[in-house]
């Protein structure tokens, strides 16, 4: 069962009071998966939004049928399926367990509901989300700099 520390634990969450994560608490579930255990596939829906209680999940992309990358890694109290937090949205890339893992599940329009009817939950939760994700971002576009200054034609453009 989960709990109101569980939910402390959830750096998306660790703004919100007792009172506001008592509310969240009835739609979340817990799902454990085994290490290589595919958590959500690129193309389906997003219907759960995911926080990560224990393990560790990769965030991968298939490039072609021999060719599959890790985009992200998860630790233990980070959040995934964004795309859940928007309607009708698809997952843009796949999420396995790398170990074996215990997952938080919200459904997202459940989750969506509950920030609309609470106004200043669903504030702390995007302020933090949006923290969290100008993060992811610059990491990723960091590593797209590093790794395209290194290809071979634009190493020629830029010179010695």
């Amino acid at each position: 069962m989960v709990s109101v520390e569980d939910l402390k634990r959830v750096v998306l969450f660790e703004n919100l009071t007792d009172e506001m994560l008592e509310q969240l608490l009835p739609m979340v579930q817990t799902e454990s998966f085994e290490e290589r255990q595919i958590v959500y596939e690129a193309g389906n829906a997003a219907a759960h939004f995911f926080s990560l209680k224990r393990g560790k999940v990769l965030l991968e992309a298939e490039l072609a049928p021999t060719l599959i990358i890790s985009v992200g890694a998860i630790k233990p109290g980070y959040s995934f399926g964004w795309a859940a937090l928007l309607p009708s949205a698809s997952h843009t890339c796949y999420a396995v367990s790398a170990e074996p893992s215990e997952i938080f599940m919200i459904p997202g329009d459940k989750f969506m509901a509950l920030l609309d009817r609470n106004p200043a939950m669903g504030y702390l939760v995007m302020q933090k989300a949006a923290r969290i994700l100008e993060n992811r971002l610059e990491r990723r576009t960091a590593q797209f700099l590093k790794v395209i200054t290194k290809h071979p034609e634009i190493g020629t453009l830029l010179g010695p």
